[in-house]
């Protein structure tokens, strides 16, 4: 199921890439841990719905993410998918040379806005994280690798509170200057409003292309939508999204899950404007992870897709 016939307004992107990060930030808070044949899978069915940059897993400590433990055996088992990009998190030297070693060709960085969240994230503050991606950065774009680097806690942090939009700001502009495809900007606990995406967005502009610039929201308090409608008004064409609304930061209390892919999916389509993705092969892909975590898939579209093609399957019989 791909975008509707009515047309997108022309203040609207005409087109929005989707990242995929259930494979990693959907599943590194989960309770239960995933077999790799299951993650493996999981992958190949969101490949297969047309997503064309998937966050596979993260190169960390396993210690500190034990649920992405086995990120060399996924990465040596996933099948190729043309025009599909797979990326892997790293935080340190010793996580790029993992990826290097696995034949990784896209990384993803992190810090963030708010010096008490990568304190705990990666233990440095927000300007030891700058210096210390400095050469990972080089040493990466030097091997003809994509760079997408991220900041946390962008619309609030869950040990400093508010963050200010110049913070976000002097971070995008640090990353910017490692020579980084991609910056993408979190509202990690889900705390953001519109008004907040329209501030941030506008602010960052001037600095960046707003053409490399994405938004990851989470849903903890129902507005990852109204926000997403917000991005787009500003021109931001990037969005990061978990199917079946599957996530949540291990190291930020009370941060629930990522917006959900089929709810992104549905909005977008309905509104004309073209992501490539089919939402049916999204769902089978949710249905199939769903089963692996006892059933837990939270997305609205999900729900109720799924209830009406139990309807039709009863009015058909």
């Amino acid at each position: 199921m791909e975008a509707s016939t009515v047309s997108a307004r022309p203040w609207f992107p005409q087109r929005v890439t989707i990242c995929e990060v259930g494979p990693r930030d959907g599943l590194q808070n989960e309770a239960v841990s995933v077999r790799t044949d299951d993650k493996v899978r999981y992958i190949d069915l969101l490949a297969a719905a047309g997503c064309s940059n998937i966050e596979v897993t993260s190169f960390v400590n396993p210690k500190a993410v034990p649920q992405l433990a086995d990120a060399e055996a996924v990465w040596a088992r996933l099948a190729v998918f043309p025009g599909c990009r797979y990326i892997a998190l790293v935080a340190n030297e010793r996580g790029l040379e993992r990826a290097f070693a696995a034949g990784v060709r896209a990384i993803g960085l992190f810090t963030a806005a708010s010096d008490a969240f990568t304190q705990r994230n990666i233990g440095m503050s927000v300007d030891e994280s700058l210096t210390a991606f400095a050469p990972l950065a080089a040493r990466a774009k030097a091997d003809g690798m994509y760079v997408r680097a991220s900041i946390s806690t962008a619309f609030g942090c869950p040990f400093a509170g508010p963050v200010r939009v110049a913070d976000v700001v002097r971070v995008a502009q640090g990353l910017w200057a490692l020579g980084v495809d991609e910056v993408s900007i979190a509202d990690t606990i889900g705390v953001a409003t519109p008004n907040q995406v329209f501030d941030v967005v506008a602010a960052l502009v001037p600095h960046l292309p707003v053409q490399r610039i994405g938004l990851h929201f989470h849903d903890t308090r129902g507005t990852a939508l109204a926000n997403i409608v917000a991005g787009l008004q500003s021109g931001v064409a990037i969005y990061d999204s978990s199917a079946g609304g599957l996530g949540g930061c291990p190291f930020a209390p009370g941060a629930t899950g990522n917006v959900a892919t089929e709810d992104v999916l549905y909005m977008l389509h309905g509104m004309g404007i073209a992501t490539g993705v089919d939402l049916d092969r999204v769902r089978a892909a949710s249905r199939f992870i769903g089963e692996k975590l006892t059933g837990r898939v939270v997305s609205r579209a999900f729900a109720a897709l799924e209830a009406a093609d139990r309807r039709a399957a009863l009015t058909r019989a």
